[in-house]
């Protein structure tokens, strides 16, 4: 039923400059692999082997990634350099990847609706690939959202607790508990302070969106920072009773900030690296 994901890769990533002037931060290796092959390694292990990946100026480096190198693999063949590039090669083997340009930065939701070429008319994923989401004792994030939307067949967001005082950074939500886990949202506000919040339970990347929400973005003003908010197109289905939020299992790190890609890094070495998972 969902076949195609997709990942806004377009940002400049200011918050990690320099590193990030020259190269995207999407490519922010967690040890010796970047952010964006976790982040398709999820889609690919919840049964999505469409990816589309809207990028911007400079970007170039997403692409090649995704791509056969032939004079690096000629010079490591046959050599124990071999298995270093053995699961990229696979995603390139067993995915499809296609890409376009944000050509200007107008926020989440203007990303989104830059992908619609890309998705067409059907419900699709949305994974941001600076939140690194991790579940080391069953189905990753995004594989346990698309469980629920084959029950409910609604726009799903994923949410975790932030502290309060940390609402201002997330979009934040309330709503109904309608079964463990899984709210209802009658309320979605962008970045609130947190004196506005309705709550501390707080959206991160990982998104499930029926098709309609394209042209819910594209009737949608700029909104919080002058951006095109996905929040305020999400609210137009919300009043339809038609968003779930969903309290996910697993780990989050917030890589886009030093302190959550240290901790990120930390933890993939400890328990992924030095175990050869």
């Amino acid at each position: 039923m969902i076949r195609k994901c997709l990942f806004p890769a377009a940002g400049y990533g200011t918050r990690f400059l320099p590193a990030t002037k020259a190269m995207p931060k999407e490519m922010l290796p967690i040890v010796n692999k970047p952010l964006i092959q976790y982040a398709v390694e999820e889609a690919r292990d919840a049964g999505l082997q469409n990816m589309a990946i809207v990028t911007g100026r400079g970007k170039r480096a997403l692409e090649d990634h995704f791509d056969i190198s032939y004079e690096l693999e000629h010079q490591i063949r046959g050599t124990e350099k071999e298995k270093f590039l053995a699961s990229t090669r696979e995603l390139i083997e067993t995915c499809t990847f296609a890409y376009t340009r944000q050509v200007e930065m107008k926020g989440l939701g203007h990303a989104i609706l830059s992908g619609r070429p890309l998705i067409g008319d059907e419900p699709f994923a949305v994974v941001l690939a600076d939140d690194l989401c991790l579940n080391l004792h069953g189905d990753g994030v995004l594989a346990q959202m698309i469980k629920l939307y084959k029950k409910f067949r609604c726009s799903i967001v994923a949410i975790q607790e932030v502290p309060r005082d940390q609402t201002h950074k997330y979009g934040v939500i309330a709503g109904d508990l309608i079964s463990e886990g899984i709210y209802r949202v009658n309320t979605m506000v962008e970045k609130p302070a947190p004196e506005d919040a309705p709550s501390n339970m707080a959206i991160i990347g990982r998104y499930i969106l029926t098709p309609d929400i394209f042209d819910l973005i594209a009737d949608t003003q700029p909104g919080k920072g002058g951006e095109i908010q996905i929040t305020d197109a999400l609210m137009k289905q919300a009043k339809n009773g038609c968003v779930l939020a969903y309290k996910f299992d697993g780990l989050r790190f917030d890589c886009g900030s030093a302190e959550g890609y240290i901790d990120a890094t930390n933890f993939c070495y400890e328990q992924l690296y030095l175990k050869g998972l």
